[in-house]
């Protein structure tokens, strides 16, 4: 894949260096320059290092910790382009920051996720391009597009070199059975959903029961990220305890909190299969967890931004 113009230009935040540079390799361009450093005062300082005027500029940035920073990085960035006379900015967030925050489940809270799409709006986004959003109602937020795009292709391809003949696929719980069914019907498998309840008001919740057949299978659990991993062991044991051979996972974003990484590497979960939507570094890359990369999937998307064609045909 080659840029088609030099109009083009794709810059990087300090969260994901490393898919970036990987969409600017299938692009066939190279990172556009930027000067970023932190004062003594902790204020973040942006300098765009070329000429992007009249450019179509786009800005990747995903919410890894630290993720306030990274928002924050982002939105100066975005200020510096537009103040540059960037032609078009579009931010690539490809793992979305407060999208758990998506409604008022609690009086007094913040739609946070409504907020970051209108900060990026104020701060100079044209458009957003991002990845397997936690729900679909974020789209709504936004007054300016949105190209949303969704990790079945990849993470199908993994799966699709296995002998699937005993497995099935399990949603985490009933709010996730379309997104699971998505892969289901891409591999061919039958669909079984943790019926999940919350625990009185502290929070937690448990699995009453798995509606589906698993008893004999082999199950793997799609969901659309892992942060403390214990939806995800939460599922494994329900799913064991009702008769499940083995159990397999996948997410679009490996968030990782805490020791989330050592509990999964602890657990029966045999294999974790993700994205580099969020990086991975560390004591955190567990010998279970394998990494597909969606950065053919974004700079596909990125250009047929830039050149006006379809993204949905992606799909």
């Amino acid at each position: 894949m080659r840029a088609t113009d030099e109009t083009l230009q794709v810059f990087s935040g300090t969260s994901n260096p490393e898919l970036s540079k990987k969409i600017c390799d299938h692009l066939g361009i190279c990172l556009g320059e930027v000067q970023i450093r932190r004062f003594s005062n902790e204020n973040i300082f942006v300098q765009i290092g070329e000429n992007v005027r009249e450019k179509d500029v786009f800005v990747v940035q995903t919410s890894a910790p630290p993720v306030n920073e990274a928002i924050m990085e982002l939105l100066i960035m975005i200020d510096a382009l537009r103040s540059a006379s960037a032609s078009r900015i579009t931010a690539v967030v490809p793992y979305y920051p407060y999208a758990r925050s998506d409604k008022k489940d609690q009086p007094r809270v913040s739609i946070t996720a409504r907020l970051i799409a209108d900060l990026l709006r104020t701060a100079g986004a044209d458009r957003v391009l991002t990845m397997t959003l936690h729900s679909p109602q974020i789209h709504g937020f936004f007054s300016i597009p949105v190209d949303h795009l969704v990790t079945v292709t990849p993470i199908c391809d993994y799966f699709s070199k296995w002998d699937l003949a005993n497995f099935v696929a399990v949603a985490p719980d009933a709010g996730s059975a379309k997104r699971a069914g998505a892969y289901a019907e891409r591999l061919k498998l039958p669909l079984a959903i943790c019926d999940k309840r919350r625990i009185g008001n502290t929070g937690e919740t448990e699995v009453v029961r798995v509606v589906g057949e698993v008893r004999g299978h082999e199950v793997i659990v799609f969901d659309d990220e892992v942060d403390t991993g214990g939806s995800l062991l939460e599922t494994a044991d329900a799913v064991l305890r009702v008769g499940a051979k083995a159990v397999f996972a996948s997410c679009a974003h490996a968030v990782l909190s805490g020791n989330a990484a050592q509990r999964i590497a602890e657990s029966p979960v045999g294999e974790l299969v993700t994205t580099d939507t969020v990086p991975i570094r560390g004591e955190k890359m567990i010998d279970k967890i394998r990494i597909v990369s969606v950065a053919h999937l974004f700079a596909e998307a990125i250009k047929r931004i830039h050149t006006g064609e379809s993204v949905s045909a992606l799909f």
